[in-house]
């Protein structure tokens, strides 16, 4: 008899034992039971007496286990179910006379045995400003609480703390939710990503003048001194919804943050504007700034599978400086289904969001961050993904149970590696943690898939929802995760987790400079401001000086050309001079006609000013038309054969692709609200990419409709990588263009895993070219592609 049955049976009976004192079996014998009034949500610790409100109409109730395992009768007084005190784990109550989707949740955790750690890295997205009125905010920062939940992150919308210019509101929703987090004993952190109409009036966009940044988050750090601990002055700003800004921006507005965060409140963290991918030339970008003496932490978010963790981490440990590095958004999420009005997950989703909570926290912790949140607390839905890990009504699913023994047992966690020389199909992390207090080794450990044995010595076991399991000398690892106590390792060899990077020196300065674009004039595939290759043009180039005193100095070209100079002096150095918290503008003529240019041309600027520091600029810029500095290695003759080319689309629309010189002519009507078209070439021997290549130019005309044209990289085991093109046509415009291979991103959610983690161009077997677009028509042109090398 396996443990997961000895389990089930004692479950039963105690469930049994249970219905039986409330009268679930014999009514007649049933007491009144206490008034109870539930705790927040339906969730319970361990040894409460479990009373819970039942929706009106309801009959015939049944109380059953996770995934059903049990289910027992109960009998109902005055509206409430009084089901004694049970285990550990996820009940829902259902009735007879509901739908198979209607029911009601309820859970049982462990009390934590000690108090929460400032070290600890388990925490949570919230979102509570936004998702929960002030009557429910104690409730929702409670539950975190219980939870074993360190960090929450919140969330602030600038326009409502702020409507006008230096007019802040004397009372707002997210006072309320600051305090109800903090009085929990929860450590705050707050984001925002819109600038008010005042302060930009594409409010995706950073603010167009950086003191208006400065000043906000200068007022903030003082408004919630105590209460709110950390700020992102951004949310994911190197995606087009909010902004689609060049690491070059995103360093910029880091400086003025930073420095207004520590102004208002020298003890606040002050974290990075937080990235929400990983894109080589943005981090390079941003690097280039020497960004790493204005923040405090490292933030980025990740929806990647498990085995794309260890690349991810690594590009962002590069560019990281050596500062701590948090993760304030993370999961795998899963698709509800059924009657739209309640958005809820299908049995199976909800068991697999439970236990992809515990992989999505052990695969991260492995790789060294000092935090972890997961998202979402709140039921909150994009599309057909729902994220939450409560149900409107506060009431738990099954992920909130996960998160609890998450928060119990993982406390303090902190990696010392990865599972090396163990079954091919298991997966096991290695942590030294505080569970219930005392310092262990626990090891969280599971299948891939199917079921295999994995012996080891063990004091404790917990499965993913932190219901001790009977301790044996060899487990059955399946895809739901295991906690296991160690009391020794055995035979088993750990990876070690990724070291920190060295802690890169440095001293803010006030001096901040700022090269400010739009978003035409921004290229977020090269990090790059697009600017003319056929006439004269002037950049906007500011210097601020972010301190109260006066500062003098100079700013030098030190990467660039002589195409580039102050429009006033007409020569480097620059000399300048700054009163306190003077924005000064400082107009560039960029001249580009006639000279030599790459496809991407970095410029960097470096200051002096004494005592004040030496302020950094780098940019990237793009002549348009692109000049390709390239060598053609392999010409695809091939692709102007009709028959090679398979057609791909969205919603079962129409696609007809037809045969032009040296390439093909698309004509699309993509079906759904997410449409898009990719006509598919498979390639034939002799036609991968030779070494050397460095990605694909091809001559693209756009007849008609608009979008984000990219290629698509198929490697032979199906996985798929996705680069945008070099440039993007205009509709009625035919243009030279490329994708590179360096910038492509992982086909995340809708790719076949990839073992190794990275595109390998010598393993593709097909490309596909085309266009996710918001119109209904769209009609293009392929000519002429080749392999290059740039």
């Amino acid at each position: 008899m396996t443990t997961h049955t000895l389990y089930r049976l004692c479950l039963r009976g105690f469930l049994m034992a249970a219905a039986f004192c409330v009268g679930g079996l014999d009514a007649g014998a049933a007491p009144a039971g206490p008034a109870v009034v539930p705790p927040p949500g339906n969730v319970f610790l361990t040894g409460e007496e479990v009373v819970v409100s039942l929706p009106a109409g309801g009959q015939g109730w049944e109380l059953c286990s996770y995934r059903d395992e049990t289910r027992v009768p109960v009998v109902t007084r005055e509206g409430r179910a009084l089901l004694g005190r049970l285990p550990v784990g996820f009940y829902r109550l259902r009735a007879t006379n509901a739908a198979p989707g209607v029911w009601t949740s309820l859970a049982v955790i462990e009390p934590l045995k000690a108090p929460v750690s400032p070290r600890s890295p388990i925490a949570l997205d919230v979102a509570m400003a936004w998702f929960y009125p002030p009557d429910k905010m104690d409730a929702a920062a409670r539950l975190c609480a219980l939870a074993g939940v360190n960090w929450v992150r919140d969330r602030m919308t600038w326009r409502e703390l702020e409507p006008e210019r230096g007019q802040f509101a004397a009372t707002t929703r997210y006072d309320q939710s600051a305090r109800a987090q903090s009085a929990a004993g929860l450590r705050v952190l707050q984001v925002h990503h819109h600038s008010p109409a005042w302060a930009n009036p594409v409010s995706a966009r950073f603010p167009v003048d950086l003191r208006d940044a400065y000043r906000f988050q200068r007022e903030l750090a003082r408004r919630w001194r105590g209460q709110v601990l950390a700020f992102e002055p951004w949310n994911e700003a190197d995606i087009e919804v909010f902004g689609g800004h060049t690491g070059s921006e995103m360093a910029s507005l880091q400086k003025a943050a930073y420095l207004g965060i520590k102004a208002g409140n020298p003890q606040a963290i002050a974290c990075l504007n937080v990235w929400a991918h990983h894109r080589p030339a943005q981090l390079e970008d941003f690097h280039a700034n020497a960004a790493w003496p204005y923040f405090d932490t490292y933030n980025f978010h990740h929806y990647e599978p498990y085995e794309r963790y260890p690349a991810l981490y690594a590009d962002h440990r590069a560019v990281s400086g050596g500062r701590l590095l948090w993760v304030t958004e993370c999961a795998m999420p899963v698709k509800w289904a059924g009657d739209p009005s309640l958005k809820e997950l299908p049995d199976e989703n909800l068991w697999d969001q439970s236990e992809r909570l515990v992989k999505t926290f052990a695969a991260a912790l492995h790789e060294n961050p000092a935090a972890v949140f997961y998202f979402l607390l709140p039921h909150y839905v994009e599309g057909q993904t729902q994220f939450g890990i409560l149900r409107p009504d506060l009431t738990p699913r099954p992920a909130y149970v996960s998160l609890a023994a998450v928060g119990r047992l993982l406390a303090e966690a902190r990696p010392l590696g990865r599972l090396s020389n163990g079954p091919t199909n298991a997966v096991a992390y290695l942590f030294k943690a505080r569970p219930n207090g005392q310092e262990r080794e626990i090891l969280v450990a599971w299948a891939r898939s199917g079921e295999i044995p994995f012996v080891c010595m063990a004091d404790a076991v917990w499965d993913h929802l932190g219901r001790q399991r009977r301790v044996t000398a060899e487990h059955r690892l399946t895809p739901a995760p295991l906690f296991i106590a160690l009391n020794k390792r055995g035979p088993w060899r750990f990876e070690p987790p990724p070291k920190t990077p060295p802690f890169l020196p440095g001293k803010p300065s006030p001096v901040v400079l700022q090269l400010l674009l739009s978003a035409e004039q921004t290229v977020l595939a090269k990090s790059a401001a697009k600017v003319s290759a056929e006439r004269p043009e002037t950049l906007s180039l500011f210097a601020y000086n972010f301190s109260e005193r006066p500062v003098r100095g100079s700013l030098a070209l030190k990467r660039g050309g002589e195409w580039l100079a102050p429009a006033v002096s007409g020569a480097w150095p620059l000399r300048l001079e700054l009163a306190p918290m003077e924005r000064r503008e400082i107009p560039l003529r960029l001249d580009l006609r006639d000279k030599p240019a790459r496809m991407v041309e970095t410029v960097r600027l470096e200051g002096q000013f004494g005592a004040a520091g030496q302020p950094v600029l780098s940019f990237n810029i793009m002549p348009y038309p692109p000049r390709f500095d390239r060598i053609t290695l392999l010409t695809l003759n091939g692709a102007g054969d009709i028959g090679r080319w398979a057609g791909e689309i969205s919603g079962n629309g129409e696609l007809r692709l037809a045969a032009t010189p040296n390439g093909i002519n698309v004509q699309a009507q993509p079906g759904g609200t997410d449409r898009w078209v990719y006509p598919r070439l498979d390639l034939i021997a002799g036609e991968r990419p030779p070494d050397g290549a460095t990605g694909l130019a091809f001559e693209l005309t756009v007849h008609e409709g608009e979008g984000k044209f990219r290629v698509i990289w198929r490697e032979s085991n199906g996985a798929s990588y996705v680069s945008e093109v070099t440039v993007m046509p205009k509709t009625g415009e035919t243009i030279e263009t490329a994708a590179l291979f360096r910038e492509a991103v992982f086909g995340t959610g809708w790719s076949p895993p990839d073992p190794d983690g990275k595109l390998n161009p010598q393993n593709l077997d097909a490309v596909k070219i085309g266009v996710s677009t918001p119109s209904q028509r769209v009609r293009y042109t392929l000519r002429n592609l080749r392999w290059v090398a740039y």
